[in-house]
């Protein structure tokens, strides 16, 4: 007890614990108590069960880096029995597995996660959300979850991490931001590199007052309408770094120019899109189209009701002769000397 485990480099001075490169397939169950830092970095973890760190082991542990293992499935628990926790790194896994209840049932004190490059797979994003919305993370305060690919966040994502100050979505493909998609109180946004096209109704002057984006640059901008709250809050923000940089990239009358320098002319947006109304619109003109081709329907029935009728009554007599034909069949194999009679006359 106290000691260092044989593949790794202890400092008990600096607290901190470096298994780098060792090609471990479990942690370490001999780690010093008096671990605060403890690297584990390019290894061959492939899972971590409950209570894959022993419990009361390690109360002081308050940084965790698992960047580049194999990991694929954390479980249920698996830093439940860290109670220091406060920096979690879990980069560049293929994370196939996240329960949401990493952190056991109760609320995590967890500051820093880091996710790039984890969340390839969408049930494990599914995971991250859940656990997001639940509020389990409710101190956190810094989230990565750049170089994910597509990243398709629902409205409510943040919407308990109150403490966030920092939120990395850089190098994502998100396309666009919807209504809430960003509602916590953040300081720091990158968005850079996100084939980020749309910024609407959740523009974070408006509902983020102390955002201070880290980055909107490279960003394939979509300068219509839609742009009007985006040129609002970067016409109104003085802490927007490099703003003067960004710049439209559809449609061909606005390409190239800059986004706060854009007018309502420049975007034709004179008159506001109603999309409801324009949807009301839509149904009511299917309505009289649907109505206009009934008419027409009853108009031509109506014109040819005599030939309608004739039609009909040949169609009864034609049953009609049918059904006698099969009445007379049914007599005549019901009455053996009918049957007879049949047998003879054929013959």
């Amino acid at each position: 007890p106290g000691g260092c485990p044989d593949p790794c480099e202890c400092s008990e001075p600096a607290k901190t614990v470096k298994c780098v490169g060792r090609n471990l397939t479990a942690v370490p169950p001999d780690l010093p108590p008096y671990l605060r830092t403890l690297f584990l970095t390019g290894n061959r973890l492939a899972r971590l069960p409950p209570g894959a760190f022993p419990a009361g082991r390690l109360p002081d542990l308050s940084a965790l880096n698992l960047s580049g293992n194999h990991l694929r499935a954390v479980e249920a628990g698996a830093f439940a029995s860290l109670p220091a926790l406060r920096q979690l790194d879990l980069s560049d896994n293929p994370l196939a597995s996240l329960s949401p209840r990493v952190f056991g049932e109760g609320e995590s004190p967890l500051e820093e996660l880091a996710l790039r490059r984890a969340l390839r797979d969408p049930g494990v994003l599914l995971s991250v959300v859940a656990m997001l919305q639940a509020g389990t993370l409710r101190n956190l305060s810094r989230l990565e979850l750049g170089d994910n690919g597509l990243l398709p966040l629902p409205g409510d994502a943040f919407s308990t991490l109150l403490a966030l100050r920092q939120l990395d979505l850089g190098s994502s493909y998100l396309v666009r931001l919807g209504n809430g998609s960003l509602q916590s109180q953040g300081q720091l946004l990158n968005l850079s590199e996100s084939s980020l096209a749309l910024l609407r109704n959740s523009t974070p002057g408006r509902r983020l007052p102390a955002l201070q984006p880290g980055g909107l640059g490279r960003n394939t901008w979509v300068c219509d309408c839609t742009v009007e709250d985006l040129v609002a809050w970067l016409k109104d923000s003085n802490q927007v770094e490099g703003k003067e940089t960004l710049s439209c990239a559809y449609p061909d009358k606005t390409l190239g120019r800059i986004i706060p320098k854009i007018n309502d002319s420049d975007v034709n947006c004179s008159e506001p899109i109603d999309l409801p109304s324009q949807l009301q619109t839509s149904y009511v003109f299917l309505g009289i189209v649907l109505a206009l081709i009934g008419a027409i329907f009853l108009l031509v029935l109506y014109l040819n009701r005599k030939g309608i009728k004739k039609w009909m009554h040949n169609i009864r007599d034609a049953c009609r002769d049918h059904m006698e034909g099969y009445h007379y069949r049914y007599e005549i194999n019901a009455d053996p000397r009918l049957t007879n009679l049949s047998s003879n006359s054929d013959v």
